[in-house]
């Protein structure tokens, strides 16, 4: 069996290779978010028509998901039976992923004269705290209510200051002009 890791700068995606059988998994690893619709993507190429296998482990456990030979009806794992879409070029698609579809999956392509190979991909699935997110937003709401507030004082203090300082000013030139007409009159 041969088995090529790619270099950097490369396309990343792992290469096997054996007696009629080579597989191709683009994407060793993946990432992603509760109820997300998740491409398990593989390509194969061998001689004549190959049965496909895919099995799931995780600290939960190990089975069988699903089998099938390209052109025919797959048989599909009770625990995956509403969620899972088979492709004939091996590759599989999951709707709604879960925390517990994190794990290893295992393809083994299988060639009708007994040759084989098999790939893992690698699934991590995390959620989406929405308590924190609320707790964000609501933070978010809060703080720009304070700084609207706080604009609106500053707005209402500014304009009570304007109205302070003309009174000041229209006193001060009242008590000018007396003492102008007072020093007027007693010449």
């Amino acid at each position: 069996m041969d088995f090529w890791l790619p270099v950097e700068g490369e396309v990343t995606g792992c290469y096997f290779s054996g007696q009629g059988v080579s597989l191709y998994i683009p994407q060793s690893a993946i990432n992603a978010t509760v109820e997300e619709d998740i491409l398990l993507s593989v390509d194969y190429s061998c001689h004549g028509i190959p049965t496909i296998e895919w099995k799931y482990t995780s600290n939960w456990g190990a089975q069988k998901i699903v089998e099938w030979k390209p052109g025919t009806q797959a048989n599909i794992s009770q625990s995956h039976k509403d969620r899972l879409c088979t492709f004939d070029n091996g590759s599989i698609q999951l709707f709604g992923v879960g925390v517990r579809d994190s794990g290893y999956y295992i393809i083994t392509v299988t060639e009708r004269l007994g040759s084989s190979q098999f790939g893992t991909i690698v699934l991590h699935v995390s959620e989406i705290l929405y308590e924190d997110l609320h707790f964000v937003a609501v933070f978010l709401a809060l703080l720009a209510a304070v700084a609207a507030l706080l604009i609106s004082l500053m707005w209402v203090c500014n304009k009570c200051a304007y109205k302070f300082q003309r009174k000041r000013r229209h006193k001060l030139k009242e008590s000018t002009t007396e003492e102008i007409e007072l020093q007027d009159v007693e010449c």
